[in-house]
């Protein structure tokens, strides 16, 4: 079968919708990005059209009250966070303050190293980050080396969303500079990973050397549109004024 370039499909879906197929009630997912960078915004926007509902949702942090994750959540489709920063989004401090929500919250460390294992097949590890806080409460902890250290389990998504800038039909990946965040980490740690990307490009397009996600973690590719890359919070420095004793 070929695509409208002319290039095999091979992974290739052709909406959003068709990506997002076959995610029920109860799932879990791992989305990539930091604050709103490197979201995959069509996949969420699927996800909330779609209806389905009680999702555990693992990412970084959950987005704004109208964009990213928080779309999600306004929609009351989340049932439970595991996420390591949730200080912009007004929707979820009500729903955590009122109980509708379950919330875990990693150390941001942790929450990759968690995700990185799951990706890499080990169930769980030992850090020192959390020991005596409430995060350790009910964790088995173990010394080494005089230290003490909390064991933490690896997280496996059902289904992975991710945002990539570069992608050929074979799910090999290319994240642009900051929105490699979580994305590599998500992308191979999903049960069925789902990359949204930029630009789509046939196989042997791209540098092997620089592909950060091979196409073996990858099940569904959609080539995206019409990005609108928010920023969360923008704040610009007022320039200095130059009087006669120099800068004010």
């Amino acid at each position: 079968m070929k695509g409208a370039h002319g290039m095999k499909d091979g992974k290739v879906v052709h909406s959003a919708a068709e990506a997002i197929q076959g995610i029920q009630d109860g799932a879990t997912l791992l989305v990539g990005g930091f604050g709103l960078c490197g979201i995959p915004e069509l996949a969420i926007a699927a996800l909330r059209d779609s209806g389905v509902k009680n999702l555990t949702v693992v990412s970084n942090n959950c987005g704004v009250d109208d964009w990213g994750l928080g779309l999600l959540l306004a929609n009351r489709q989340i049932k439970k966070m595991i996420s390591s920063y949730v200080g912009e989004n007004k929707i979820f401090e009500r729903q955590l303050l009122s109980g509708e929500l379950e919330v875990e919250l990693v150390p941001q460390g942790t929450l990759a190293e968690r995700i990185r294992a799951g990706g890499a097949g080990i169930p769980a590890f030992y850090t020192a980050t959390g020991v005596g806080t409430p995060v350790a409460e009910g964790k088995e902890h173990k010394q080494f080396n005089g230290r003490t250290y909390m064991m933490e389990e690896a997280i496996v998504g059902d289904f992975a969303f991710v945002k990539a800038w570069k992608g050929d039909t074979l799910g090999n990946l290319v994240y642009r500079k900051t929105a490699r965040n979580f994305n590599p980490l998500a992308a191979a740690a999903g049960k069925i990973t789902i990359a949204e990307v930029e630009e789509l490009v046939e196989p042997g397009q791209l540098d092997p050397n620089h592909i950060h996600t091979p196409g073996i973690y990858v099940q569904r590719v959609l080539h995206g549109t019409g990005y609108e890359k928010r920023i969360e919070r923008r704040i610009v420095q007022p320039a200095a004024r130059q009087g006669t004793g120099g800068f004010a």
